[in-house]
């Protein structure tokens, strides 16, 4: 929504995927972004790194994807400074196959509801109910 709306974005992704987080940003500069607007930081000690992002004062929103035991520290921090926070946590989305579905769709489709988005999505299936 930021760069949508014409702001600036800081994307810290999770250290288990940084490439992904500057291949995005490449393919958006490449479309014409201007440089700068999507800033891509990434570091194996995300605590300290978040931290000051999180108490400078140019920061404005934070917006997380993640664990709920993670979005609430990062609530927490964000609280001192009243920041708009915008979080999607734990999502434990389910898939269920009843009696009369056709297997080798379903599987198809158990597939794409686990590992789209490399199973990162917040509504990645979680639970397979058959």
């Amino acid at each position: 929504p930021a760069l949508a709306a014409g702001c600036t974005a800081v994307l810290k992704p999770a250290t288990e995927t940084p490439l992904t987080a500057y291949a995005v940003a490449a393919l958006l500069e490449q479309a014409g972004m201007p440089p700068g607007v999507l800033n891509v930081v990434t570091t194996s000690t995300a605590g300290p790194v978040v931290e000051a992002m999180l108490s400078d004062p140019r920061t404005r929103m934070l917006s997380f994807t993640g664990s709920t035991e993670v979005g609430r520290r990062l609530l927490r921090v964000a609280a001192d400074r009243v920041l708009k926070c915008g979080m999607e946590l734990g999502g434990n989305a389910p898939f269920v196959v009843l009696g009369d579905a056709d297997v080798d769709s379903a599987l198809d489709g158990a597939m794409v509801a686990k590992m789209r988005n490399g199973g990162q999505a917040c509504t990645a299936a979680n639970r397979f109910l058959v």
